[in-house]
């Protein structure tokens, strides 16, 4: 089956400076039944054209069962809908096209951030905006916020944006998009200042016990991406958490997800695979 995935006309000003948003204007966007049928989920992003013109595009699936964006009874998956990608301004590349070297995302960040999900709450300080560098380093533990911030500002991150929402279940998620001025910027960032690869280096607040989530395989996301997961281990108290964070092109994707009980991996996964498929 395909669901419909168009790219909107070439209108749009590349992202402005973090101090000037442009007004919002929110174009809707789009783990499986068991964990490695992520190998299935395919988003047709070739069709859209290296230069960004206004073309459609498509999910692409055997069955519903296969695509990502869309719940399927008892198997934990979220209903995240349809997906559109966001204009470019006319004749801007896309991030991994030939020629682009610094791998730059001229759409606008706001408009790459995964929307919540049918049925959640979402967080009415992460709306999809624009949020302050403070508002982001509070997702680390304080020991090593001084650290973070400094690194914002050494490595020049142009803007932060971010949303959030709960479930009914209370399984809570916020995605930040920090933007830099290109790729090496974000990977030096991501390896020399959060730290994560191998291990999860700075640790989120509140969960010092973060280890390899051995149960992300990688299927589903982009090529071009590098993602590092992670996931708390036991002893972790009344609520877990698992992080990831991508670097794609000149944009880092930090992800995590919370509740009371223990963090489900189903819908962990299919949030870092539909938000790295927008970014990729």
């Amino acid at each position: 089956m395909t669901v419909p995935l168009t790219v909107p006309p070439n209108t749009d000003a590349p992202a402005g400076p973090r101090e000037q948003p442009r007004p919002e204007d929110r174009r809707p966007l789009g783990d499986r039944r068991v964990l490695r049928a992520v190998a299935r989920w395919t988003l047709a992003a070739a069709v859209c054209g290296g230069l960004g013109a206004a073309t459609a595009c498509g999910l692409t699936a055997l069955d519903r069962t296969d695509v990502p964006g869309l719940a399927t009874a008892d198997d934990g998956r979220w209903d995240f809908g349809a997906l559109k990608l966001p204009a470019l301004p006319a004749g801007a590349p896309r991030p991994f096209t030939a020629g682009n070297d610094g791998q730059i995302h001229h759409a606008d960040a706001r408009d790459l951030l995964l929307p919540a999900p049918a049925g959640a709450k979402g967080d009415p300080e992460l709306t999809g905006g624009w949020v302050p560098d403070s508002r982001y380093v509070t997702e680390y533990d304080e020991d090593g916020r001084a650290d973070i911030t400094t690194g914002l500002r050494d490595y020049v991150v142009r803007h932060i944006a971010a949303r959030g929402w709960t479930m009914p279940d209370g399984t809570s998620t916020r995605i930040y998009l920090l933007t830099f001025e290109s790729n090496a910027f974000a990977q030096a960032f991501k390896d020399n200042v959060i730290r994560t690869g191998i291990d999860a280096g700075q640790p989120p607040a509140d969960a010092p016990l973060m280890e390899l989530d051995e149960s992300w395989d990688g299927r589903g996301a982009p090529k071009e991406l590098s993602e590092s997961v992670f996931a708390e281990q036991e002893p972790y108290g009344a609520t877990q958490a698992r992080t990831a964070s991508v670097v794609a092109g000149d944009t880092l994707a930090v992800i995590t997800e919370r509740r009371k009980g223990g963090a489900p991996a189903v819908p962990f996964h299919q949030t870092l695979v539909l938000q790295s498929q927008l970014l990729g």
